[in-house]
């Protein structure tokens, strides 16, 4: 089944011949489309393995591998403006565990969905590397549970997880 155009409206990204890629963090650049599933739970899922970012104090790059993961309801996040979005981290300063936590406000902001979580695998400097993780599940809920659950196996990797 193909989506017409009126459920396209609203996302330019996608198709864009000429990309612009905006320097600075910017939620602006998300873009959602229509869920044709809304009365099915199922996982998305987005490995992101060139995001980079500022270290707000010393000004020097930060790497990670970004994975989100979502149960969407209505609404499910395009993924070239998803891509802009997280490009227009690269000169953005601030901490690891902020990027990630924003990415998340970002996306629960645009999609509302059922569940979502976001981890960053942050390669060392000094020696140390850094992995971020937070979820949110809805109030009132089975999916708010799903989330404690998750949270509280917090050591897991995601590469390992089995979304099922």
């Amino acid at each position: 089944m193909s989506r017409s155009n009126e459920e396209l409206q609203g996302i330019s990204a996608l198709g864009s011949q000429h990309t612009q890629y905006k320097q600075d963090y910017d939620p602006a650049l998300l873009e959602v489309f229509p869920n044709k599933h809304p009365g099915r739970d199922y996982f998305v899922k987005f490995n992101c393995p060139e995001f980079t970012s500022l270290c707000p104090k010393t000004g020097q790059p930060d790497y990670a591998t970004i994975y989100i993961s979502y149960v969407p309801e209505l609404r499910m996040v395009e993924s070239k403006s998803l891509k802009l979005y997280l490009f227009s981290f690269r000169n953005h300063g601030d901490f690891h565990e902020d990027c990630v936590n924003n990415i998340m406000d970002d996306l629960i902001h645009l999609m509302n969905p059922k569940y979502i979580e976001v981890w960053g695998k942050f390669l060392p400097r000094g020696g140390i590397s850094i992995d971020p993780y937070c979820n949110y599940g809805r109030k009132g809920t089975p999916w708010e549970e799903v989330a404690w659950q998750r949270l509280a196996r917090h050591d897991m990797y995601p590469e390992q997880i089995d979304n099922r």
